[in-house]
């Protein structure tokens, strides 16, 4: 068969499509990666009062955005190129939206990193910080494990990170009522408190972008999007299929 035979060109696009269609899935896991690591330096530079680990997650935060800009490049290519339907289609999307809440993950952990260093001038008394810390660290189980299930497109996985999700705003809404008792007992802790609150609230938006992601992966699974539908509904939903 030459290599002009039409089937062969067939294949050889074909393969290459698959190729274009992998890799945008491992540049956003890549972007994960990069975020995750965000996350992680943010929250010590913020609990242990570490203003230059702070810093670089700030200045860091252009591999980001620029890793960002790329994948959806390469998206916007194949959308133009391949005219994807279907599946691919749906994954497409999955990822072009993926990516945005990446991103935007990326800016909370900034702002995390920006209040360490807020928050390292006042020498907040390492109580204060305990409830936050556990806050991270759920938010950032939830970002690991939503990554987890767009990796391997499980939405059992997905569906557990939306429950689990309840938890993050039940600690957060413990840390905001416990900053606004601590304001009202003694105001020259207000400076500290405003800090942790909105330190707080960047971990809780980052819960809700894990969120995000794993009801992009119901959608590229399900042909379902589920922004508007109970968990309950969804879980009928699948025990009918």
């Amino acid at each position: 068969m030459s290599p002009s035979d039409p089937d062969t060109l067939h294949e050889h696009i074909s393969k290459q499509y698959d190729h274009e269609l992998f890799d945008i899935r491992s540049r956003v896991l890549s972007l994960g990666g990069l975020v995750e690591d965000q996350i992680h330096s943010a929250v010590k530079a913020l609990l242990e009062g570490d203003t230059d680990l702070a810093e670089r997650v700030i200045v860091d935060d252009y591999k980001v955005n620029s890793l960002e800009v790329s994948i959806d490049e390469e998206c916007t290519q194949i959308l133009a190129l391949r005219q994807p339907t279907a599946r691919d289609l749906r994954l497409v999307v999955a990822v072009i939206k993926t990516i945005t809440d990446l991103e935007r993950i990326g800016d909370e952990a900034k702002r995390i990193a920006r209040h360490a260093i807020d928050l390292a001038a006042h020498f907040p008394k390492r109580n204060q910080l305990t409830e936050l810390g556990e806050l991270a660290r759920q938010a950032r189980a939830l970002i690991r494990d939503a990554l987890d299930s767009f990796a391997r497109m499980d939405v059992d996985t997905a569906l557990q990170v939306a429950e689990r999700d309840k938890q993050v705003d039940s600690v957060y809404e413990s840390i905001m009522r416990q900053q606004l008792t601590y304001m009202m007992e003694d105001p020259r802790l207000i400076p500290v408190s405003l800090g942790i609150m909105w330190s707080a609230r960047s971990l809780e938006r980052i819960g809700d972008r894990a969120c995000n992601i794993c009801e992009y992966v119901i959608y590229y699974a399900m042909g379902k999007n589920i922004r508007h539908i109970s968990i309950d509904q969804v879980q009928q939903d699948l025990m009918r299929r």
